[in-house]
């Protein structure tokens, strides 16, 4: 007699995977070792145990061998959990799967943020480990809605679209959107838009004074305060070029 599925010892079961995509540059363990100590400014828990995706492409043509173990090795000093590897050419497939790392050809259902692995990035703040958010309302398509107040430890993620916060977010609170970011309140945690690359993706808040900001996977930190011009008041965050521009919502001013 065939047991009922409820009684099997497993279930499989279709999930989307957030992932970490770590786009290298280089093949040099020791330049990607100290671009992430950069990166991280040397905080343990910046990464948190996410999963990881490692993007070769831009150097797949021009490196005929990568060695995966010491890679892998090293992302894992940073809490970054390889899972897959992206844009690497058929000639490396055996390789990469000998060291127990998929091929990410876009159908793995892994939906990576994207993260620069080796461009330099300024020190982050220190975030308490994530919490749940309860009371999330998804709207229209292409909308979250959170209607309380996002606290430190806390961690909203806006899976393929726009996120809006109607109450505070404190800080040690983390926010991050594929889309853009609207917060009708006080921004203060870390609040990351187009995480999976949405280099047109904006963060908006009625009060801004963050610990973090990033968008597409560019990243501003604020250790030495927010612009006094535009802190605790009405401001959008964009991306140009390779840089992070803070406006002003009513007069022209720029920090």
């Amino acid at each position: 007699m065939l047991k009922s599925p409820s009684l099997l010892p497993i279930e499989i079961k279709i999930s989307t995977v957030v992932a970490i995509s770590t786009i290298l540059h280089s093949a040099d363990a020791l330049a990607i070792d100290a671009a992430l100590k950069q990166m991280t400014g040397g905080v343990s828990d910046f990464f948190e145990d996410e999963f990881a995706v490692i993007d070769v492409s831009a150097i797949a043509g021009t490196v005929p061998h990568i060695e995966w173990d010491r890679l892998v090795t090293l992302l894992k000093k940073y809490r970054l959990n390889a899972v897959a590897v992206r844009g690497a050419p058929a000639a490396m497939a055996e390789q990469i799967r000998a060291h127990g790392l998929s091929i990410d050809d876009g159908s793995s259902g892994a939906k990576a943020r994207t993260e620069a692995a080796v461009a330099p990035a300024p020190a982050p703040v220190p975030a308490p480990p994530p919490a749940p958010v309860a009371a999330t309302a998804m709207v229209a398509p292409g909308t979250m809605i959170i209607d309380q107040p996002v606290r430190a430890g806390q961690r909203v993620y806006a899976r393929g679209c726009d996120l809006i916060v109607t109450a505070v977010v404190n800080n040690g609170a983390e926010i991050i959107a594929d889309g853009s970011i609207h917060v009708y309140s006080s921004l203060h945690g870390r609040a990351l838009a187009g995480a999976s690359g949405n280099a047109d993706a904006r963060i908006f808040a009625l009060a801004m004074q963050p610990e973090l900001v990033s968008i597409a996977g560019v990243y501003r930190t604020f250790d030495d305060g927010f612009p006094p011009a535009l802190a605790r008041q009405p401001a959008q965050i964009r991306l140009v070029g390779d840089r992070i521009d803070i406006l002003a919502l009513s007069p022209a001013s720029r920090a």
